[in-house]
């Protein structure tokens, strides 16, 4: 017997019992190429039928303004420009005309108008009242120096209906207008086209449901045409849904622009017809496929039991390692890869649990080396005032009791210790002959004194890792009323970290000495802090303060207590001196 047994050799197994699978993505993918081969010759095959015609349609256009211009100029040397008056009915001018009518079966009426409307026409129909006014209009632009070309208009009825359009241009003797030439072009010739190649296909007055003028933008690919207007250049080809009644049926249609009369050929047929072929190779296909996945599914769950359950041990030991238990281990013996990946997996295991350790340590480490290094700033900043040492220790100590007792979160608990540890940071910026004055400041002293919130948030600013503190050190002299500095923000516009941090800041000014004030009884000052919850401090945190002042957690050397009216003024405001004149530090 083999040590093990490779795991190849069993996937191998496994790849000859599915091989239809692969066999069924091969085939599918065949069907799909096919599939978009046949859909793309149907559209290339529509595509081409329809610009073949709007081609045509545009060639006989263009070679009717060429015989309008023949004429024009056949016109202007027989009349040597004059067509005033009587003129326009001079013999030679008719003859023209005739001949004009005559060179073409497409004309079916033509006429040729002077500069008063007046003149002589030709041709084997009658204006109706329709012409007559699309004549009006034609000649309105000739005067304008345009040539026109008028709407599609029904003539005749029964089988004599015909449908016609105007074209016309102007007669100019050099810049001067003259006169106007109009020809009623028969499009019969466009019906008879489409009915001896397009039968089935969207047109319009190919099939006699559908009357000239119709309003056709009810179709899709009609109504794309008619969006982009003069600006399509190319034959579209596109998918769409035509409504029948309540049912959408899919269909494929394609227009292309005729560019001289800003008018398009427009087919249009049944996907199920247009696609047949397509459609009975994909049926065909899907149940072979069915029957192939179906076998695929048995054979591969009855060899997958064989491999899952090695791979079932060894997930759920990652899992464990994923959740941090580093000393998980994987249990299995096996013959086959599987069990090397075990071996392979424990020692692993091993050495991750090691490393996390590791690393551990160097993160606590780096976290009392960051500390450490706030903790020396912030005595740094206590040094420079000999009035406040371990001022910052205190409030720091102060305001993780509030935060742990309102509820906080440990990271925030941690944000309000570094940000209380670093709330005087901005000292450092304050002139010593200010921040060592051992008497109370006068208030243009006071008022640089305190700059020392925004100095030390803008100290701070440009250390990302204390981004988060900022608030804390810059707002914690504002104040509920809004009468606090530096911004005069009120009630919830005050961070709560600041907040906090600016109870414990007057908690600690209060209870120890300072060259204004003496020290003052702990219980007198959280009584006197009480008096101004709701308009100095937050009334959350002072009831904190009284919570942990009244179970003994705020433990600091009782001083000799001081009696109400011998407390200045300003104290419970932290640190006002008494004097009407002048203002302490705080």
């Amino acid at each position: 017997m083999p040590k093990r047994i490779p795991i190849l050799h069993l996937i191998l197994a496994v790849l000859v019992l599915v091989s239809v699978v692969p066999l069924y993505f091969y085939a599918d993918k065949v069907v799909a190429t096919n599939r978009e081969r046949l859909k793309t010759n149907e559209q290339l095959s529509q595509n081409t039928v329809t610009r073949s015609m709007s081609d045509q349609i545009d060639l006989r256009q263009k070679a009717r303004r060429a015989m309008l211009d023949n004429f024009s100029s056949a016109v202007q040397i027989a009349s040597g420009g004059n067509i005033t008056g009587d003129h326009v009915a001079a013999p030679e001018l008719r003859a023209l005309l005739e001949r004009f009518v005559s060179s073409s079966t497409d004309i079916a009426y033509a006429t040729l108008l002077n500069e008063g409307a007046k003149g002589i026409s030709a041709g084997r129909m009658v204006p109706d009242v329709f012409i007559q006014r699309d004549l009006e209009r034609a000649f309105t632009a000739a005067r304008d120096g345009r040539d026109y070309t008028g709407q599609p208009l029904t003539v005749g009825s029964g089988k004599d209906a015909r449908t016609v359009v105007l074209v016309s241009a102007p007669l100019m003797a050099d810049t001067r207008f003259i006169g106007m030439i109009g020809a009623v072009v028969d499009l019969e010739f466009i019906v008879k086209r489409l009915r001896e190649a397009h039968q089935g296909r969207l047109v319009a007055a190919a099939d006699p449901s559908y009357a000239t003028g119709q309003d056709m933008t009810k179709f899709e690919i009609v109504k794309n045409f008619a969006e982009q207007g003069v600006k399509v250049q190319l034959a579209q080809t596109s998918e769409f849904d035509v409504k029948d009644g309540k049912e959408s049926v899919p269909m494929l249609g394609t227009y292309s622009p005729v560019q001289t009369l800003g008018w398009a050929v427009v087919a249009q047929k049944k996907q199920k017809d247009a696609y047949q072929g397509v459609f009975e190779m994909e049926r065909s296909a899907r149940l072979w496929a069915f029957f192939a996945v179906l076998m695929s599914i048995v054979v591969s769950v009855l060899a997958a039991r064989s491999i899952t359950r090695p791979l079932d041990i060894l997930t759920e030991s990652s899992q464990a390692i994923a959740k941090g238990d580093f000393s998980k281990r994987v249990q299995l013996k096996s013959r086959t890869e599987f069990g090397e990946l075990a071996d392979t997996f424990n020692s692993m295991s091993s050495d991750l649990e090691r490393f996390v350790q590791d690393l551990k340590r160097a993160a606590e480490e780096n976290r009392e080396l960051f500390m450490g290094s706030i903790q020396m700033l912030a005595g740094a900043v206590d040094e420079k005032d000999p009035y406040t040492r371990g001022h910052s220790d205190r409030v720091t100590k102060y305001s993780v009791l509030l935060a742990k007792e309102l509820g906080l979160e440990p990271h925030e608990v941690e944000k309000i210790q570094i940000s209380a540890q670093l709330h005087d940071v901005g000292k450092i910026g304050i002139e010593d002959r200010i921040l060592k004055k051992p008497g109370a400041l006068t208030p243009d002293e006071f008022e640089i004194m305190k700059t020392h919130t925004t100095k030390g948030a803008t100290i701070l600013r440009p250390v990302t890792m204390l981004k988060d503190m900022i608030p804390g050190i810059e707002l914690h002299h504002e104040s509920l009323d809004g009468r606090g500095y530096p911004y005069g923000l009120k009630g919830d516009q005050i961070p709560l970290v600041a907040r906090i941090i600016t109870v414990a800041d007057t908690f600690d000014a209060m209870t120890t000495n300072r060259p204004y004030q003496a020290a003052m009884d702990p219980e007198y000052v959280v009584r006197i802090i009480n008096s101004l919850a709701n308009t100095k401090f937050d009334p959350k945190v002072v009831s904190a303060l009284t919570a942990v002042f009244e179970r003994g957690d705020l433990k600091i050397r009782r001083a000799a207590a001081v009696q109400p009216e011998a407390v200045p003024a300003g104290a419970a405001a932290g640190g006002a001196a008494p004097q009407p004149v002048s203002v302490a530090k705080s």
